[in-house]
């Protein structure tokens, strides 16, 4: 199997054993079967329309176990749960798998449909989820007893910071994961006296604690820009992000920015890159909750993941910088589809403009977040040649059932 995967990886397979793959004739296990026409339908051009058809019409009983697996790669069981590729009846066996992450569950939770929201309230696993139960409210198709159980259910369950923040404040938090000042923290993170303009340490200590694991995974990863520190750099931190505006040409700079007198405020925006090169992993996340509008704006690009969705956490984090990170291009796939979970965030019709119309949120996202588009920026996205041809090809549709649909009234 690792053999045959390495070769269509490579796409070092003949054409007619490529075409067996896509249609599921390779003698090998139904599992191992299932895990290649995944990875074709991601991920290749050429057969991954055929792989999606037989993937569609899949045995239901080898389908079911591979659901139900815990061992099942993650690309198969995220592949499963889409809600462009889900089979009713392999839900329930999705959500009670421990392999499939909290967090594609509430990203499912947001535009599930009646009959799915149905199965997942009866899901054993799913009732004790505080993030897929709080997504589920938002839910278009909830209906008034499923909302008035959700309301039960939320009120049985705790979420992480609730349950973790009292622990820090107590000090039960183990030593190697408190929140430390170190020389490189910036001085007011430090200061006692600065504790009333950083706000309640708990939500730091609650983060940290969360996300402990990944943390220590990173070790002293140095911050490190997406797009580069020459863009980031270039760019107007303030500027409005709206789509009918076009983004503000890049200042011009070179490799050394401090030699470049004509950026705005360059020593400001020097001494702001300087302090976060110095924090190590922890200090980038703290500053991320506690710093400023600048420093969350070059934060959100950090190529660390567990540092740039600490910004979405931060209390002083603004609508407009949110509608701003909707629409950007040099953040982390994780960090566009982070944005949705947060219900405050949904809340902002510009946020879901913006996600839908950038080319970097994944397909998934954008597609579901469309049913919430009004009809102008429907057609807009339509005409819009930056982003995927199958969301233009949606937007199109979908503009033309709202148009007629006004005509009939």
């Amino acid at each position: 199997m690792a053999r045959t995967m390495d070769q269509i990886r490579a796409s070092k397979l003949p054409s007619n054993m490529m075409q067996f793959a896509a249609r599921g004739a390779l003698q090998v296990s139904a599992a191992e079967n299932i895990e290649i026409l995944v990875y074709l339908a991601r991920h290749n051009p050429v057969f991954g329309a055929v792989a999606r058809m037989t993937l569609a019409g899949w045995d239901e009983k080898s389908s079911l176990a591979a659901a139900a697996d815990p061992q099942t790669p993650r690309e198969v069981l995220e592949y499963f749960i889409s809600p462009d590729n889900l089979r009713p009846a392999l839900l329930p066996a999705l959500l009670e798998n421990p392999s499939v992450p909290e967090a594609q569950l509430a990203k499912f939770a947001i535009g599930a449909s009646r009959e799915s929201i149905a199965v997942m309230l009866q899901s054993k696993r799913l009732r004790s989820l505080h993030s897929v139960l709080d997504n589920l409210k938002s839910n278009p198709f909830l209906k008034k007893e499923d909302a008035d159980e959700l309301k039960k259910l939320l009120g049985a369950v705790q979420s992480p910071a609730a349950v973790q923040a009292p622990a820090a404040a107590k000090g039960n938090v183990p030593a190697a994961e408190q929140p430390k000042a170190s020389a490189h923290a910036p001085e007011s993170a430090a200061s006692p006296g600065k504790a009333d303009e950083w706000g309640d340490d708990e939500a730091l200590a609650a983060y940290l604690t969360e996300h402990a694991h990944d943390i220590a995974a990173e070790g002293d990863k140095p911050f490190q820009a997406i797009g580069g520190i020459v863009q980031l750099l270039g760019e107007d931190d303030d500027a409005v992000v709206d789509e009918a505006e076009a983004p503000a040409p890049a200042a011009p700079v070179t490799a050394k920015p401090v030699a470049k007198p004509k950026l705005p405020d360059p020593a400001h925006r020097e001494n702001a890159l300087q302090k976060i090169n110095r924090l190590d992993v922890k200090g980038r996340i703290q500053l991320a909750l506690k710093g400023n509008k600048e420093e969350r704006s070059l934060l959100i690009r950090d190529g660390t993941k567990v540092v740039a969705l600490a910004v979405l956490e931060a209390p002083k984090l603004s609508d407009g910088e949110v509608e701003k990170f909707a629409s950007q291009k040099n953040v982390l796939e994780s960090v566009l589809r982070q944005i949705p979970l947060k219900r405050k965030f949904m809340k902002n019709y510009k946020v879901v403009r913006n996600l839908v119309a950038n080319p970097r949120t994944p397909l998934d996202l954008g597609l579901g977040l469309m049913k919430h588009l009004l009809t102008a920026d429907l057609k807009n996205i339509s005409a819009n040649k930056d982003i995927s041809e199958t969301v233009r090809k949606l937007a199109l549709k979908m503009y033309k059932q709202k148009e007629e649909q006004a005509n009939r009234k």
